[in-house]
């Protein structure tokens, strides 16, 4: 016990000096970076102070729109804040162009409709992330706005933010507010449903994995088809969820929505943690036997070769790993994959059982050369 509580306390105190992001308005970086458009539906409360999202919770869902500028001299997987005692630079941080606090959601959807309709592929897409534990508001919207960015997602983001209470001592409070913000998430998909999304991708972090289940299960329970046809994949992000939970969940949805992808990490310190002070072996994002989802048709992808620091967010962080993923139908097309529902056949070990499959990815100096050969 002594050794956990000295493993919690050196993460913590780690966490506690790295400097929080905060939301910067720099309009005339419009001109300098590219420009990422992110929708928002928050149940986060406007605290009357100067914080119109801050970690409280409101019991309405609220709207809005980001427009996030991407320097164009930054590292792929970073995002790099602007310093606090000096003014930003829109060439190598990322800052605020616009915003828009949008007054009920009929002015969200009918907005958002209208992005919809501009996509550059030609479809109806959206993409709906939710972020993990130990989150400011300004922290998930810029981590979106890079992780859709670096990965090239399709369709058009939307964030959901949360009540996370934005401390690494607040553990307790964020697992209480994801239960809290089901409902809200809820609404938010409906709303982007509404507005006339044909196909929508629903990427989860973290504890935001926990609650994007429990909300899906939900949905399930109503048969409420509405949103649940349209859901073209879910990906989970080292969910930090108890793996028995997530088996009920998936049995009380029933089939599960397709592609439904696992990342996961042997080597995700967080997890490892989390896992330690519920008595458990693993979490479902850092399982390393794809025998306990046997029944599941899900697509488990291993990427601990390629974590560094605590490897919590290794998909949106590694730059090797993106630049992989960023290649995922360039090698499906050379090597005649004709399977839709699977990701892909990545450069690793692939093991299958009952439906269940693990990708334990491995890092390549060049996919190009793989494939010629």
């Amino acid at each position: 016990m002594m050794k956990r509580l000295l493993v919690l306390f050196s993460i913590l105190a780690i966490a506690a000096c790295t400097p929080r992001g905060t939301i910067t308005i720099v309009p005339e970086a419009a001109s300098v970076g590219e420009v990422q458009r992110v929708f928002i539906g928050t149940t986060r409360k406007d605290d009357g102070a100067g914080e119109p999202f801050s970690r409280n919770r409101s019991f309405d869902t609220r709207f809005a729109r980001f427009d996030v500028s991407i320097p164009p001299e930054r590292e792929l997987g970073t995002v790099p804040w602007p310093p606090r005692n000096r003014p930003p630079d829109p060439r190598t941080q990322m800052v605020t162009v616009d915003q828009m606090v949008f007054d009920s959601g009929i002015a969200f959807r009918t907005a958002l409709t209208t992005e919809l309709r501009q996509t550059r592929r030609g479809t109806r897409d959206a993409v709906v992330f939710v972020h993990g534990f130990n989150n400011t508001f300004a922290e998930g919207l810029y981590r979106f706005a890079q992780l859709h960015h670096d990965l090239d997602l399709p369709g058009v983001p939307v964030h959901y933010s949360w009540p996370s209470r934005g401390t690494p001592v607040g553990y307790a409070y964020d697992r209480d507010s994801a239960l809290f913000a089901r409902d809200g998430l809820e609404r938010l998909l409906h709303e982007v449903a509404a507005a006339g999304a044909e196909r929508i991708m629903v990427v989860a972090h973290s504890m935001g994995s926990a609650l994007t289940m429990e909300t899906l299960r939900q949905l399930a329970i109503r048969k409420d088809n509405s949103v649940l046809n349209r859901l073209a994949g879910v990906i989970l992000i080292s969910p930090d969820i108890d793996i028995d939970v997530f088996r009920a969940q998936a049995q009380a949805m029933g089939r599960l929505p397709q592609p439904f992808v696992v990342f996961t990490s042997a080597r995700d310190r967080a997890l490892a943690l989390s896992a330690r002070l519920a008595g458990e072996s693993a979490r479902l994002g850092n399982v390393r036997d794809v025998r306990v989802l046997a029944g599941l048709e899900v697509t488990l992808l291993e990427v601990g070769a390629f974590s560094t620091g605590d490897g919590h967010f290794t998909a949106g962080t590694s730059p090797a790993l993106i630049r992989l993923l960023n290649r995922i139908n360039d090698i499906d097309e050379a090597l005649g994959r004709d399977d839709a529902r699977r990701i892909g056949l990545l450069p690793g070990a692939v093991l299958t059982v009952q439906g269940a499959t693990q990708i334990i990815l491995s890092p390549v100096a060049a996919i190009g050369e793989g494939l010629a050969k």
